[in-house]
C-alpha cells in the first residue's frame, strides 16, 4: 500500500517538474508572429484571429448540439403520471 502511494507521488512529481521546451517556444512564436503582422499590410494577424475564433466556436457548437438532443429526449417525460399520484 505504501509502495503504491509512493509510486503515485513520484509520478505526479515528475509530471509537474518535467516540462517540454516546445510548449514555451510555441507561445513566443505566436506572439512574435502577431506583433509582426501589425506592421505594413500583412494579413497574418487576421488569419490568427480567424483560427482562434474557429477553435473557440467548435466547443460551443458541440455543447449546443448536446443541449438540443437532451431537450428533445427529456421534454416528453413531464407528461407522464407519477405512480405516487392518485
Amino acid at each position: 500500500m505504501k509502495g503504491s502511494i509512493l509510486l503515485v507521488l513520484l509520478l505526479v512529481y515528475f509530471a509537474i517538474t518535467i516540462q517540454p521546451n516546445t510548449a514555451v517556444a510555441q507561445c513566443a512564436m505566436c506572439s512574435l508572429n502577431a506583433e509582426n503582422s501589425t506592421q505594413g499590410e500583412n494579413t497574418q494577424g487576421k488569419g490568427l484571429n480567424d483560427g482562434i475564433l474557429f477553435l473557440l466556436s467548435i466547443p460551443f457548437i458541440v455543447g449546443a448540439g448536446v443541449g438540443v438532443l437532451w431537450y428533445k429526449k427529456y421534454r416528453n417525460k413531464e407528461e407522464r403520471v407519477s405512480p405516487f399520484q392518485h
